[in-house]
């Protein structure tokens, strides 16, 4: 009985203490405003299945400036313009480090890609390489034959669908995955191999595993905001992030090697075709302030295969590539396929709902993750505008045009 007494005794004393140095710490940092936190989950139980929704309730509480706690972590969460300007801009090296979370050490090589790894030396030469090498002005504009290509490909395929209800989703995630991965690994993924090429992945098991990587990247795993429960893995996450690892390694493996082999089967002759190639060019250059090893190739290839009012970054009411010093590295290349595409859609095709569905019927239901694409993809009917014998060939000259008009404001 005593010993029993002794335990509560002590363990009572334990938690006292602690929440009285942890008010004594937040009166001495004077926190912005934000609902009062509960022990062990603090505010996690105001976070519903879309927590940007969440937030922006909350944000209406409490102001553009709030902090919430994850667990145990405080946050700090800015919702206006100013906010936005303030973090990404005027205090952006003070933000510019990133968590620690499962998604980042089992999806991406331990921290090894540039979204997840830490602000420092590693971070900074990935940018560098990015910008000087894999999205300069020059690489994309060679690349420019794939996205003409892939573009051709898509308005003969809408062409055809002509006048029935088509899965909007389906035609620009191939189109995006095809430049994507054409761009990056030397090939497309979303078509079957032909009958004497070793098929590594399907065109189906590749999107999913992106599908999964999309999602499991932007999820709200409990094992990040209280680490001390992160073994259990109560929601399942990481034993998926795990199985995902291992397909993804596996597959990097192989285009890797691919691409090794033609270097050494060309020898002297041997020229960088794709991303791949490039990054295993820096990867074998003893000049790197810190060296690019084989799973950073890898982890910097599998990210670039998942991405797809001013859109640069100037302007703070809309930033789909972010600002400041984390902003997406990849953003000319998604301008570029955004703004043709949708042209060309635009300028090709009439666009109305099937018939028997109106407007105000539409979903406009979310679904969580990196991205927050539609719950329910958007089906609509496309109608030609121009003549047949114009398909593709005058529509994807639009392309050219705007990729010189861009080089030009640029």
């Amino acid at each position: 009985m005593e010993t029993w007494v002794s335990y509560a005794f002590a363990w009572l004393a334990t938690v006292s203490l602690i929440l009285l140095a942890s008010r004594l710490r937040r009166r001495k940092l004077n926190p912005p405003p934000g609902p009062k936190p509960w022990p062990i989950i603090g505010n996690l139980n105001l976070i519903g299945e879309l927590p940007h929704r969440s937030l922006h309730a909350l944000s209406q509480k409490y102001g553009p400036l709030m902090q919430v706690q994850f667990g145990s972590f405080p946050v700090v969460v800015g919702s206006s313009v100013e906010m936005a300007k303030t973090i990404l801009k005027t205090h952006d090296v003070i933000f510019s480090g990133r968590p620690k979370t499962a998604a980042g050490k089992y999806t991406t090589y331990n921290y090894s890609d540039i979204t997840w790894s830490p602000y420092g030396p590693y971070w900074r030469q990935a940018r560098k390489m990015c910008l000087m090498e894999l999205f300069s002005a020059k690489r994309l504009e060679s690349y420019e034959y794939i996205r003409v290509e892939e573009l051709k490909a898509l308005l003969k395929t809408l062409h055809k669908s002509s006048g029935r209800p088509i899965n909007l989703k389906d035609h620009l995630t191939d189109v995006s995955l095809n430049v994507i991965s054409r761009m990056v690994l030397g090939k497309k993924y979303t078509v079957k191999s032909s009958e004497n090429e070793k098929e590594i992945v399907t065109p189906e098991e590749f999107k999913e595993m992106l599908d999964e990587l999309f999602l499991l990247n932007g999820v709200l795993d409990i094992g990040d905001s209280i680490p001390w429960i992160a073994f259990l893995d109560l929601q399942g996450y990481i034993k998926r992030m795990k199985v995902l690892s291992k397909k993804f390694d596996k597959f990097m493996e192989h285009v890797l090697d691919e691409h090794e082999s033609r270097r050494k089967r060309e020898d002297k002759n041997w020229e960088p075709k794709d991303m791949v190639d490039v990054l295993l060019q820096l990867a074998s250059d003893p000049n790197l302030e810190v060296k690019l090893e084989r799973h950073g190739v890898k982890a910097f290839s599998q990210r670039f295969i998942g991405n797809s009012i001013d859109v640069r970054g100037h302007d703070y009411e809309l930033l789909p590539f972010g600002a400041g010093r984390r902003m997406c590295p990849g953003y000319p290349l998604g301008l570029k396929v955004i703004q043709a595409t949708l042209s060309n859609l635009l300028h090709g095709f009439k666009w109305r709902l099937p018939d028997g569905v109106r407007k105000e019927e539409l979903s406009m239901e979310e679904i969580f993750g990196l991205s927050t694409p539609k719950k329910y993809p958007l089906v609509a009917v496309a109608e030609p505008r121009l003549p047949a014998h114009v398909y593709p060939k005058r529509l994807a000259g639009i392309l050219q045009q705007q990729i010189s008009q861009h080089g030009a404001e640029k």
